[in-house]
């Protein structure tokens, strides 16, 4: 799909410069891109939009067109679809609402314009959607309030609207996306088409779906049993309430359908299916970074906080994470050290209490990770006087590269002070966590998965 998510040349069917317009909107976000790409608007009214020359038609556009954008009141939809066969674009983005999800009239339209495109064998991505973006080469299609940055997830999701919030949290929170696509309506491609694009994207380590509907499930569940053996799916279902399917039929015009079946598919497929926005994002980014443990793990945690070590070994508890029976060669070795309040606790949790400094840190943590029963380490910080959360990351980094196959989770807590430290553990592809709930879940998810 090559004309879709990196196309070299777009056509923009809307194009205006009207303030707060979806047609600006998508206009700016292609201009990103000009110097990858040849960019044409189309718009009858207006001889220049953001100072480059427009057309009245598509047809009037002598040069082959990979991608046409259509964002214009969906009654004018049908007649440029069949300008867009007539000029032999490659494929096509209905950015336009006021199809079935509005209705029976809206339906039947969108039937219409579904069929002109299949007619001609050019895939259609919509109606009712937010757009296309593929960081990686600039190109952003969509009304989105800006372009995230390059990352290894590709997010799929029925909601445009959901998709720009996330990017704005992405950009804040320093991470970022191999493909975003928000496919509304599918009355072209689907999820499923999505998915197999993902598959053999190289960019993609992860793929993050948010749902409301599977419209063939049958398909769903042999495609996506074949992508979670290469590539994690994870998954936030919608409409899983009686008041939830009421807002999902006006929302994409679909049938949310039953969780518990759902929820049966996604396990039969080997997807992970989490409950909050919060989770879709945080699981996806670890399945993107940490390697899968092959084994039932055992894991240690590493504190200088006894209640937050507490805390976390609960959640493990609750999650099913297995704790490491930590060899008295361990506590040998610390205490060889010197380095060590010898006060420190010789049980998993590993309480190296409140004084630790980053060497007692170091000492512990790399002494953890070079047992060959310990699989993974939970990395607790805790704020003190004497603690510094900068080095406490470089030591984190450090022993990650001397140590790949074993994932290092960092619950830093804390806000202002912590935040030099967990910059710096972004900076460097690693996951910063800052609830013990959070961290169990991805020690859960990573021995799930590799199992």
């Amino acid at each position: 799909m090559q004309e879709l998510f990196n196309p070299k040349s777009v056509v923009l069917v809307g194009a205006t410069e009207r303030e707060g317009s979806v047609g600006l909107g998508i206009a700016k976000n292609l201009m990103e891109g000009k110097s990858q790409r040849k960019i044409f608007f189309i718009n009858p009214n207006t001889k220049k939009v953001l100072k480059q020359k427009t057309f009245n038609s598509i047809l009037e556009v002598k040069e082959e067109v990979d991608l046409a954008v259509i964002a214009v009141p969906s009654k004018f939809v049908e007649q440029i679809s069949q300008e867009c066969a007539e000029a032999k674009v490659k494929a096509c983005i209905i950015i336009s609402s006021g199809f079935a999800e509005v209705g029976r009239e809206g339906e039947k339209l969108q039937k219409q314009v579904a069929e002109i495109f299949k007619k001609n064998n050019i895939p259609l991505v919509g109606p009712n959607c937010l757009g296309v973006i593929n960081p990686s080469v600039n190109f952003n299609a969509s009304f989105a309030p800006a372009t995230p940055q390059k990352g290894e997830i590709a997010f799929l999701s029925q909601s445009g609207a959901l998709i720009d919030s996330i990017i704005d949290k992405s950009i804040l929170e320093s991470f970022g996306f191999s493909l975003l696509a928000s496919y509304g309506n599918e009355a072209g491609l689907s999820l499923n088409d999505f998915l197999k694009i993902s598959l053999k994207d190289k960019n993609t380590k992860a793929i993050a779906v948010y749902l409301e509907e599977i419209k063939n499930g049958q398909e769903f569940i042999k495609i996506a049993t074949e992508i979670t053996k290469i590539k994690p799916i994870v998954v936030l279902k919608g409409g899983k309430t009686q008041e939830g399917k009421k807002a999902v039929q006006s929302h994409t015009a679909s049938l949310a359908g039953n969780a518990r079946v759902y929820s049966a598919v996604f396990k039969k497929a080997g997807i992970i299916e989490v409950e909050t926005i919060e989770d879709l994002f945080l699981v996806s980014q670890a399945l993107s970074i940490y390697p899968k443990l092959e084994t039932d793990s055992g894991w240690a945690i590493l504190t200088n906080g006894g209640a937050v070590g507490v805390i976390t070994a609960d959640w493990c508890s609750r999650f099913g994470v297995k704790l490491a029976e930590i060899p008295e060669q361990v506590f040998q070795q610390i205490e060889n050290s010197k380095k060590v309040n010898l006060s420190f606790s010789r049980n998993n949790p590993l309480d190296i209490i409140g004084d630790a400094s980053s060497e007692s840190y170091k000492i512990s943590l790399r002494a953890l990770l070079s047992q060959e029963q310990i699989k993974g380490v939970i990395f607790c910080q805790t704020l003190q006087t004497m603690t510094n959360p900068k080095e406490n990351a470089k030591i984190i980094v450090e022993a990650q590269k001397q140590f790949p196959q074993k994932p290092i989770l960092p619950l830093f807590l804390g806000g202002k002070i912590t935040q030099e430290g967990v910059n710096l553990l972004k900076e460097n592809n690693i996951v910063t966590f800052n609830e013990p709930r959070d961290i169990a879940l991805i020690a859960s998810i990573l021995k799930a998965v590799g199992i």
